[in-house]
């Protein structure tokens, strides 16, 4: 303790505890600032309660004592963070004659571990040249590497760990597998194992018993996490695919037996949330898993899997010369709009070479569909992919409608101008790229339409109307607020460019703008009712229609406002494909509606109408 807080402490005007903390910002000691970085303390005035500290962003920064507790760290003199204060010319020779050194002693003065972007802020433009930086890390990391002092992960985003005490680097990894809590942190014991396995080279055998009890940790997982059970499964075989030594035992648990224990829907949600290398190992197990069947399973699950599914599932069916059969399964969902957003985008994005067979006039009336309906539900938006592609993607709109005949043409662009989901300027624009492939679209914005077409109000229910309004609020008091602090911290982390929490934080504003636009936009435009009183002499909204099928079964549907669809109830919105087929149809009228569950196209003739009843 410093002799001056020593006095303070023995007269009873500070407790012990606060003169211990008081003496490590005595003159001559260290500590670290979250924004100033690392200082030196140059001098303090403890009657006046105040302290200086020169730190590396900020000198002979003077401080109140009370906040210098709070927003300071004592940090040692020979921590890296003090050394490059005082003794910054030793460290770069060290950049030079022993990065290795640098390296570790970095590392301990951060507690064992550090990210590759925490390396970089501490070292780049203070110790080493920043255009130098890149060549020399790279160099570094490969020395670090080879001497197996440090765990090196795969991503830059995930610390770089030191290991410690006196066992081999072998044994390390071995314990830190041992160590896991959980099947996630196998998987990570494993990636770092499968990074550096040649630390094996003289120890195969920890190994193999390692690799053993993977089996037993593997099928319990199965029963409740099959998507972590495949994770461990494919990163055990990728362990043992870079490793020469060893092999798998012929009663190992394979990834064609954790297929065959699942059905094919959960199969699809739970492969679709692995990364892309871990779901392809899991579609090239399907032919040891089905046999004969493995195409068709494979196409089953191919709508289901997310982005990164759809890519690789085509791409082991080319690579297998199975391509027909998803080419048939496509044509067949697209003429029932039963296609999903992520199978679509994969549809246009190969429309020159994979899916040029199927890219029709049906693809651009399937995507105006989805569209329509995601932005009619009230859950989270599934659809804003396949709406940016529309704009991004220059030629999209332009080979769509080279390929329709006139009339496709025109039908195409009128319901892509009262597509609910696109602002003004956005319809503009895309209209553009229509008007200039197919000339005689202009007039579906010129001439009579040339004028902004007035909007109409949507006539909507009570409780719907809450619930917009309520989501409205959530977004401006809660969401965007939450939003706009975690794209704060996350620039906080550095390197934009490959700052996965940054760019996520980024779509997610601009999702949350997009969204509060359309919803400011549709409650001003709608029309609170509880449907008393509709006219029942034809279809109408707030009417129950019951009506009949060519086989006679009796189907009865309730038409309601905007934002009331519930499928389970046969509930449908007036703006919805089977409410426009309905209104203002009258008893004794045959309409072609779609079936919710099966696509298909069915007649149904209209029995008898009468009003709601709420």
């Amino acid at each position: 303790m410093h002799p001056d807080v020593a006095k303070l402490v023995e007269a009873g005007r500070i407790p012990q505890p606060v003169g211990e903390r008081l003496s490590q910002l005595a003159p001559g000691n260290f500590c670290v600032h979250k924004s100033f970085g690392a200082g030196k303390v140059v001098d303090w005035d403890l009657p006046g309660k105040k302290v200086t500290i020169d730190f590396e962003k900020s000198t002979g920064q003077v401080m109140e004592l009370q906040f210098a507790f709070q927003k300071t760290e004592w940090i040692p003199a020979d921590d890296f963070r003090a050394v490059k204060i005082e003794q910054v010319e030793e460290l770069r020779t060290l950049v030079k004659s022993d990065p290795l050194k640098l390296l570790v002693h970095l590392l301990e003065s951060h507690g064992g571990s550090l990210s590759a972007d925490g390396l970089e802020k501490e070292l780049s433009g203070a110790v080493i040249p920043a255009a130098a930086y890149k060549k020399w890390w790279d160099s570094a990391k490969k020395t670090l590497k080879e001497s197996r002092l440090a765990v090196i992960p795969g991503k830059r985003t995930e610390p770089i760990v030191l290991r410690t005490g006196d066992r081999s680097p072998a044994q390390a990894l071995v314990a830190d597998f041992e160590a896991a809590r959980d099947i996630k942190g196998m998987i990570r014991a494993l990636e770092a194992i499968a990074a550096d396995i040649g630390a094996f080279e003289s120890d195969t055998d920890s190994l193999k018993r390692l690799l053993n009890d993977i089996d037993e940790g593997a099928k319990k997982a199965a029963r409740v996490q099959l998507g972590q059970a495949l994770q461990l499964v494919a990163a055990r075989d990728e362990v043992i695919g870079s490793s020469k030594s060893i092999e798998l035992n012929d009663n190992a648990v394979r990834l064609s037996d954790l297929l065959l224990s699942s059905d094919v829907t959960r199969l699809a949600d739970e492969a679709g949330a692995l990364p892309s290398s871990r779901q392809r190992a899991v579609y090239e197990a399907f032919p040891s898993a089905f046999g004969d069947e493995w195409v068709s399973k494979m196409v089953q699950v191919f709508d289901r899997v997310g982005a990164r599914g759809v890519t690789e599932i085509a791409r082991i069916l080319s690579e297998r010369d199975a391509m027909p059969a998803l080419v048939n399964h496509l044509r067949s969902a697209i003429a029932r709009r039963a296609l999903g957003p992520d199978a679509l985008i994969w549809v246009c994005r190969e429309r020159k070479s994979a899916s040029a067979e199927i890219f029709s006039a049906d693809v651009g009336a399937s995507i105006l569909n989805l569209l329509e309906n995601d932005h009619l539900s009230d859950g989270p938006r599934k659809t804003s992919r396949l709406q940016s592609l529309l704009g991004d993607d220059k030629t999209l709109l332009t080979d769509l409608v080279s390929i329709m005949d006139v009339n496709e043409a025109r039908n195409f662009g009128r319901r892509l101008l009262d597509c609910p989901v696109f602002a003004e300027l956005e319809k503009k624009s895309l209209m553009a790229r229509i008007i200039k492939a197919r000339p005689e679209t202009v007039e579906l914005v010129n001439g009579q339409n040339a004028g902004k077409r007035p909007e109409e109000p949507l006539l909507v229910s009570w409780e719907s109307l809450e619930k917009k309004k309520a989501e409205l609020d959530d977004i401006i008091r809660n969401k965007i607020p939450q939003n706009l602090n975690d794209i704060k911290i996350a620039r906080s982390y550095g390197d934009l460019r490959e700052n996965f929490e940054y760019k996520s934080a980024k779509d997610l504003e601009k999702y949350l703008a997009h969204r509060r636009n359309a919803l400011d936009k549709e409650i001003t435009l709608a029309r609170g009712t509880d449907f008393k009183g509709s006219d029942a002499k034809t279809v109408n909204i707030g009417t129950v229609v019951t009506m009949t099928d060519a086989a006679g079964a009796e189907i009865t549907m309730t038409v309601l406002g905007a934002w009331d669809s519930i499928p389970e109830t046969k509930t449908v919105s007036y703006l919805s494909e089977v409410g426009k087929a309905l209104v203002g149809r009258a008893p004794g009228d045959t309409v072609q509606v779609r079936d919710e569950t099966t696509e298909q196209m069915q007649t149904l003739t209209i029995r008898s109408i009468r009003a709601f009843n709420p």
